[in-house]
């Protein structure tokens, strides 16, 4: 149960980067090189290394590397935002 707790807290703050991002590019029409660049970072490094989040908290997926990119996108934010993520998940 702690498992998909972690999993699901994941889950919610991998959707907010997703929606952030959506938001800059397609709603605010402003696109951010740097963004950009850090999903793309993010994402060639989940791959290269097969960093899948979602299935370390045994949360698998039909699609191949979807973990991976989402890991990624994860990673895109920033130590800033992954030190967040671990205050978050510790603190439940």
């Amino acid at each position: 149960m702690e498992n998909k707790t972690f999993g699901l807290v994941t889950f919610a703050i991998l959707i907010e980067a997703i929606i952030t991002y959506f938001n800059q590019f397609f709603v605010q029409e402003s696109f951010c090189w740097e963004m950009f660049l850090s999903i793309i970072l993010g994402v060639t490094t989940a791959i290269a290394y097969k960093l899948d989040l979602p299935a370390y908290f045994n949360l698998t997926s039909e699609i191949p590397y979807v973990g991976c990119i989402l890991t990624g996108i994860l990673l895109s934010r920033g130590s800033n935002y992954i030190f967040d993520l671990i205050t978050k998940i510790s603190g439940v």
